[in-house]
């Protein structure tokens, strides 16, 4: 099986970490290739962000070439719909992944993302998705994404304390790690804090197999239809679908 995982962000060190723990989840016969587009945002903090980053997702799954599944590795499941437009293979978000997990082993889960501004968004799709009612709260680590990615930041301490608060004052009974650059913090989370910790990452990368070993295929009756033919203009012309 071969699942290309895509960070939607351009920062290389962030996705070499993706990529690990994803080869971490993965079964042994399954080859992961993680990639990063190499325009747009160095990270996605917010609906502004969110905009420039679709296109280079669609790009990276087009060069990619045949693959059994692939996965999304932006906690807000950026661009999750459209590229679920774009193939009938199985598009997994890290979002969405861990949401479902969470709720196989626990009544109520907190999240623990970044920035306040990444909250609206994550009770968005919380709501989108069915969960609402499962997650006790959605709070923010006050940590910029890119802190994650510097030797010596208190980046892992400051979410370490919100864990902390969740599982006291919002009586969470397992904590969504809300940053696909937190992958590499999850388990040791896990026995610092005595409740499951959940990283998108690694639940994506075994829900992808486990959909596409099974058969499964993104419907292409509904929203997910492919995109109908037609030529876009200028800047987007490379995009249009089926446009010859």
């Amino acid at each position: 099986m071969r699942i290309l995982v895509i960070n939607p962000n351009t920062t290389a060190s962030m996705t070499r970490k993706i990529g690990m723990a994803a080869e971490a989840a993965a079964s042994p016969a399954t080859e992961i290739v993680a990639v990063n587009p190499k325009d747009g945002p160095p990270s996605i903090e917010g609906y502004f962000d969110e905009v420039f980053v679709i296109p280079g997702i669609l790009a990276e799954m087009t060069k990619a070439g045949p693959v059994d599944a692939y996965v999304i590795a932006c906690f807000d499941d950026t661009g999750l719909d459209a590229a679920r437009c774009a193939t009938e293979a199985p598009v997994i978000g890290i979002g969405e992944a861990a949401f479902h997990l969470a709720t196989l082993v626990a009544g109520r889960f907190s999240v623990v993302t970044t920035l306040a501004r990444s909250i609206p968004a994550i009770e968005h799709n919380l709501s989108k998705y069915g969960l609402a009612s499962r997650c006790a709260k959605v709070r923010a680590s006050d940590v910029a994404v890119l802190d994650l990615e510097l030797a010596g930041s208190d980046a892992r301490r400051k979410v370490s304390a919100e864990i902390a608060r969740a599982v006291s004052e919002d009586r969470a009974e397992a904590i969504v790690l809300g940053c696909a650059g937190m992958a590499d913090l999850a388990h040791a989370l896990s026995l610092e804090h005595g409740v499951p910790v959940l990283d998108g990452v690694a639940c994506a990368v075994r829900l992808a197999e486990t959909v596409a070993a099974l058969g499964l295929r993104t419907s292409k009756v509904g929203g997910y239809a492919a995109p109908l033919a037609k030529r876009f203009a200028g800047y987007y012309a490379p995009w249009s679908p089926g446009a010859g």
